[in-house]
């Protein structure tokens, strides 16, 4: 940590240097910026099409990202399930085999998340690959994070914003670099909060629909966090409404609070559908279900207590939710300190790194700017709501994203004024802080092309490369051993089981593979040794087929 400290504290000494020695070319540099900046559609799609282009740039050294993670591999079965034209699937008669993780097998088949995510990938799909979904929802998302800055800020200072917020989340982040499509919250988000502003001061129709296509959005990929994050914009808007008292309630009603509740009540009734179609009940949701069917009903909030665990005849879930899992629900207060403490810790890492952290200083001000109060309250209920939730990941936090970022731009600014005697130390500290993001991401960029990531998931892929060029369809049956990484999980399947090219399918001890067999008896059989160095793939014993491949 000391040594972390010490190198930030060397590279912003450097860059304090090279933007004081030179301030002709970053006077030219800014000038530009402003002068684009005020240009404010082209400024916002500028910041979209520069997070397409620098990824685009980046493939030799950054290839198409493989999925690895248990949700990922679900928001694209999601996917595939949409691009069908379908909301979900029948449960398939051998089911038991393809049970896995974050993934609903009955009533029906289909992933437990909600459906905006999918939807995104399943337009990547359609487009040629799901990861163009994930691409084009990070550029919508630096778009509307853009144009929420500028309804709150000067646009000089929004266009700062939108290039921070570029280089810092978009480029080498799993938002862009993965199938979690967390980019489609935060577009919500941004639409939300930057519709707000543009209300109060026009109380133009256009913007309410706006808001709430924002709520709608939300609702429909992180509906709990959406909930923590709506809630102080609508009461923002209701106080400014009335104690301004512009308008008169039937103005209030009919351009205001009319179109904005219609996209969010559109969003509850499709998910009331979708929740129909796929768990039979409209107000269940599939989250709800899975977490009922296979987290045995674990807490989930700080205070729940921890109920029996369930058992399974499947090694996997077995150690997965009853040893990497509940271990994270035995929580005591010291246990929720420290897992609080953590999930801070990864925030942090995610959205502010040690560059976007220098501007913090200066959060101390902010908090007293009346402009900012909005965004400081909104930042804490959604922070507070957030740890009361026993499990966290980064991209639970992407609705807030938008009020990190607004927090940003206003301790820019006040970095930006301040002096130490007669030198503008602040305007040396905020050139070195953009400069260090974009020397940042080329480290990363050198780093990535030193040393390629390659792990399991690439094994997994070099089998599906091998299959796919072998006649026939195949069955995989997969073997772990007793000592397997539950994270390595290798049973993932298409939408449509059966007109897939490859099936995998678990070996479960105890269970007989014949009804699997008679079942897929068209089918080339396999068995994946799947924790072997490498994996090795072999015909299926009396397999009929078996010759050339194995």
């Amino acid at each position: 940590m000391f040594l972390n400290t010490l190198v930030l504290a060397l590279l912003l000494a450097s860059g304090c240097v090279a933007s004081s020695i030179g301030d002709r070319w970053f006077r030219k540099l800014e000038r530009a910026a402003a002068h684009l900046a005020q240009r404010k559609t082209l400024a916002i799609y500028a910041v979209g099409l520069a997070a397409i282009l620098s990824r685009l740039a980046l493939l030799p050294v950054l290839p198409v990202p493989l999925p690895s993670i248990h949700d990922e591999f679900s928001y694209l079965l999601a996917a595939d399930t949409f691009a069908h034209g379908r909301l979900t699937n029948p449960t398939h008669p051998m089911w038991v085999f393809f049970d896995t993780f974050h993934v609903l097998q009955h009533p029906t088949y289909a992933s437990k998340y909600p459906p905006a995510s999918g939807a995104v990938l399943a337009l990547g799909q359609l487009l040629g690959h799901p990861w163009i979904g994930s691409l084009l929802s990070v550029a919508a998302m630096c778009v509307a994070m853009t144009w929420m800055l500028q309804g709150w800020f000067p646009p000089r200072w929004a266009l700062l914003g939108g290039v921070l917020f570029l280089l810092r989340v978009s480029l080498f982040n799993y938002y862009m670099d993965g199938y979690y499509v967390a980019a489609v919250p935060a577009i919500g988000a941004a639409l939300a909060l930057g519709a707000l502003p543009r209300i109060l001061k026009t109380a133009r129709q256009w913007d309410a629909i706006v808001m709430g296509i924002g709520a709608a959005i939300l609702g429909c990929s992180r509906p709990v966090e959406g909930v923590f994050f709506c809630l102080p914009v609508a009461m923002a808007l209701v106080v400014e409404l009335l104690s301004r008292r512009r308008f008169t309630l039937a103005v209030v009603a009919r351009r205001m609070l009319l179109p904005a509740i219609i996209a969010p009540a559109a969003a509850l009734l499709f998910l009331a559908y979708y929740n129909w179609r796929v768990t039979k009940d409209p107000f269940l949701f599939p989250y709800a279900l899975y977490h009922r069917e296979y987290f045995n009903n674990y807490p989930v909030f700080a205070w729940q207590h921890l109920t029996a665990a369930r058992h399974y005849a499947n090694p996997q879930f077995e150690v997965f939710f009853n040893v990497f899992h509940r271990g994270e629900f035995q929580l005591s207060w010291g246990g929720w300190v420290h897992r609080s403490w953590n999930a801070c810790v990864a925030w942090w890492y995610v959205y502010a790194g040690p560059v976007l952290s220098i501007p913090c200083v200066m959060l101390v001000y902010v908090v007293r700017n009346h402009k900012a109060r909005l965004f400081v309250w909104q930042f804490l209920l959604c922070a507070a709501g957030l740890l009361s939730v026993i499990w966290f990941q980064p991209h639970y936090a992407a609705p807030v994203t938008a009020t990190w970022l607004g927090l940003l731009v206003f301790a820019m600014r006040y970095l930006r004024q301040m002096q130490c005697r007669n030198w503008k130390a602040g305007v040396a500290l905020t050139r070195a802080v953009v400069l260090l993001a974009a020397v940042w991401v080329l480290v990363l960029a050198g780093r990535a092309a030193r040393l390629p990531a390659r792990g399991w998931s690439a094994n997994r892929a070099d089998i599906v490369k091998q299959l796919c060029g072998l006649p026939d369809k195949h069955l995989v049956i997969v073997h772990y051993s007793l000592g397997h990484n539950v994270h390595h999980e290798w049973v993932y399947n298409d939408a449509e089981i059966d007109a897939a090219k490859i099936v995998w399918a678990r070996e479960i001890p105890g269970l007989n593979l014949a009804p699997l067999l008679a079942y897929f008896n068209g089918r080339r059989t396999w068995i994946l040794d799947a924790d072997r160095s490498p994996p090795r793939l072999k015909s299926y014993p009396n397999d009929p087929r078996r010759g050339s491949g194995d």
